[in-house]
């Protein structure tokens, strides 16, 4: 294929000039400058603007743009100086209507110019870095008459004051304040900052500061903070009316200083209305207020919450040591639960259940809490006594309420295991005398402290109720194997329970009656043969029994009482007129337990089935005692209780104590071991630290006792002190 022969074009130019006339450039903007006085005399109705723009094209393109640009500004500048003079000339209130009138009317006539002037807005003005007509409208009208000495202060002056007005209750032109701080905005944001804003900030922080020092010399908190809430809405209100939206972090920001951030520290601590009464009072919707007031500003919150520690800690410590509160465990637990109640409904209600406030009261809580040494006994009998009637008839999820709240007071102890010591004390109580209400309760219970402390914690717990169901097949197999044996002899329910598991003490077996003694016997014989490698002991201390008894005219009782007391009231079959020598050596009763068990049967008002001589309430190694002929009582069941105190004796608490620290001695032993397994060396410091660590959950260890258990592995011989530094330990495999 042959190539084309490629052909060049080119077009010349007119030989001849286009001369132009000399004076177009002067006759065209004559024309033109007389459209703009037309336009601003408002009389463009007779104009063509096809016209108009054509004419303002051709001085663009035979290069006069300059001409144009500059003979616009003159112009523009003339009517402008016409027009401030206008404003100034208004009076009063007809100031800022005339600037908004003619600022109106120069926005029209300065979309008209425009629009004439289309041709030399998108060519001449971009190549020769002029400002676009708009714009150049907008800053001629900024220089002319906003900034003019006449009306700039006074402008500024007429706005700050109708805002005042406002303030102070009387209703203004809001629309015209609209338009006019929308002029400002638009004539550029410094303008907007320089002429209204910053003089706006500055006169409203004076004017807050004088209404709130006048406010809190006259109001009480809550009223207070009604007013200082009010403002705020108002201010945020008229930012959304008439003011740039980028005032309104502005303008809040100087109401929260004045009137909040200045004054919380004496609103909060105000007598009789301040943070504290308002708390004791239950003013949710002052708090509330408060809270959501003091969130707005730095530090806000944080005083509200060291107030309110600062306030529970205190009531808490009264409550805590207060000796006539601690007289009644159960009033005094159900009081900390109140308590709890009280300030988790503030926090939900007025604190919009802020974490910081529920750290805040955990605590606070746990703090007195703690100060009380013997809340563990307490929560333990409180439980003791919902489980036993407390909770009788109440539905299963208020059961699970009550059993949560006890659980959230549980977490607060930093001595753990004494409530297992005491609450395993009341369990077998409540097992062995078939005491419970419900046993889903218990088993509730003890599911809630698995989850929170594991399965070691509540392993004994879960093996006592395995007890009771082991004990219960081993009667039905007793009674079925050896059933003809028993004959119309006493019946017999024994508990069989395992050594570890239940709270078990070494106490010395009382001499039974013969009749039960018998039965006994042959409840060993038939246990041992069915079950080889176990031994049997009578915890005679634990057990109860019913017994029937015949009073004077035949009248009859069937009696409930325990096994101690049995014991003494079956003496009295054989003989009348026991002393108490007789009694003790009949039945071999630990002398305090006897003391107790005689009391409860002759001092008890209308339990009284024996009688005792001398008559006094304390018992005496002197007193003689004998069957009550005279008992009588409405009921044909009578439950004779032992005289017990509800909390322990000091002698008890001792002991106790005692059992709490020998069961810790090896779980700090095991602890050491565990960290000096995996650390192989650490220093003393380390090694305390570390192991109240791992142990807090269940107790917090004494540092006193964690060197004595270092000292007693070093002997035998787990670890060994360093040679050079004898702050250091070394673990020996």
């Amino acid at each position: 294929m042959s190539s084309q022969k490629k052909m060049n074009f080119q077009i010349e130019a007119f030989k001849h000039r286009v001369v132009v006339d000399p004076k177009y450039a002067e006759k065209t903007w004559k024309i033109l400058e007389h459209a703009i006085h037309e336009i601003y005399n408002h009389n463009a109705s007779g104009l063509s603007f096809e016209e108009l723009y054509r004419n303002a094209y051709n001085m663009v393109l035979h290069k006069f743009g300059e001409k144009l640009y500059s003979g616009l500004v003159l112009t523009m500048t003339s009517h402008l100086k016409d027009i401030a003079v206008s404003i100034e000339a208004a009076q009063g209130a007809l100031f800022l209507e005339e600037l908004d009138r003619k600022w109106t009317e120069h926005n029209k006539a300065l979309q008209m110019i425009r629009d004439i002037l289309m041709y030399m807005d998108r060519t001449f003005i971009p190549s020769t870095h002029k400002t676009p007509v708009h714009e150049l409208g907008l800053n001629l009208w900024r220089d002319n008459i906003v900034h003019t000495i006449k009306i700039q202060t006074r402008l500024k002056n007429t706005l700050l004051e109708l805002v005042q007005k406002e303030r102070g209750g009387d209703v203004i032109n809001r629309g015209l304040m609209r338009n006019v701080v929308k002029m400002l905005m638009e004539l550029g944001s410094s303008v907007y900052q320089e002429d209204f804003e910053k003089p706006f900030l500055a006169v409203s922080a004076d004017f807050y500061r004088a209404e709130s020092q006048l406010f809190i010399e006259s109001c009480d908190c809550g009223d207070y903070l009604k007013k200082a809430e009010k403002r705020l809405n108002e201010e945020i209100e008229r930012v959304s009316q008439y003011l740039d939206a980028k005032s309104e972090v502005k303008i809040t920001n100087v109401v929260e200083k004045e009137m909040i951030e200045s004054q919380m520290n004496r609103l909060v601590h105000m007598e009789n209305s301040g943070l504290v009464s308002m708390l004791m009072d239950d003013k949710y919707e002052d708090l509330g207020r408060m809270y959501n007031l003091f969130k707005r500003v730095p530090n806000g919150l944080s005083l509200i919450r060291d107030v309110m520690t600062s306030h529970i800690r205190e009531t808490g410590k009264q409550l805590a040591t207060d000796p006539e509160r601690l007289k009644d465990p159960v009033d005094f637990v159900q009081r900390l639960l109140d308590e709890r109640d009280k300030h988790d409904k503030i926090i939900n209600l007025a604190f919009n259940n802020d974490k910081m406030f529920q750290n805040a009261v955990n605590s606070s809580f746990e703090y007195f809490i703690n100060l009380n040494t013997r809340s563990p006994e307490f929560i333990s009998l409180f439980v003791d006594d919902k489980l036993r009637k407390g909770l009788k008839g109440v539905s299963e999820e208020d059961v699970e309420i009550v059993l949560d709240k006890v659980m959230m007071l549980f977490r607060y102890l930093q001595e753990k295991d004494i409530f297992e010591k005491y609450y395993k004390q009341h369990l077998a109580k409540r097992l062995l005398f078939n005491k419970s209400v419900s046993e889903d309760a218990e088993r509730s219970l003890i599911l809630k402290l698995k989850t929170e402390c594991g399965y070691q914690f509540t392993s004994k717990l879960e093996g006592m109720f395995t007890d009771m169901k082991t004990s219960d097949d081993t009667m039905k197999g007793f009674y079925e194997a050896m059933g003809p044996e028993l004959g119309d002899g006493p019946t017999l329910v024994v508990h069989v329970l395992t050594t570890g598991s239940w709270p078990t003490q070494s106490t010395t077996a009382c001499n039974l009656p013969s009749e039960i003694l018998t039965v006994c016997d042959k409840f060993k014989t038939y246990y041992l043969g069915t079950h080889s490698g176990r031994r049997l002991t009578w915890q005679t201390n634990m057990g109860s029994a019913d017994i029937k008894a015949t009073f004077a005219k035949g009248q009859k009782h069937e009696l409930n009482v325990s096994t101690y007391q049995m014991c003494v009231l079956m003496l009295f079959n054989n003989g009348d007129g026991l002393s108490y020598r007789e009694i003790e050596q009949a039945t071999e009763i630990p002398s305090l337990d006897l003391k107790r068990c005689l009391q409860s049967l002759a001092c008890a008002k209308g339990k009284n089935v024996l009688r005792k001589e001398p008559m006094s309430k304390d018992i005496v190694e002197d007193d003689v005692f004998f069957f009550n002929d005279k008992f009588s009582s409405k009921f044909y069941k009578v439950k004779i209780g032992t005289v017990a105190a509800q909390k322990e004796s000091e002698p008890e608490k001792q002991e106790t104590r005692q059992r709490v620290e020998e069961d810790r001695k090896p779980q700090i032993e095991a602890a050491i071991v565990r960290i000096m397994k995996a650390r192989r060396v650490l220093d003393h410091n380390n090694i305390v630290a570390e192991v109240t660590k791992q142990l807090q959950s269940r107790f917090l260890p004494n540092p006193v006792v964690i060197k004595k258990r270092i000292e007693s592995l070093i002997e035998r011989e787990f670890l060994e002190r360093d040679k050079d530094d004898r702050k250091l330990y070394r673990y020996l495999a």
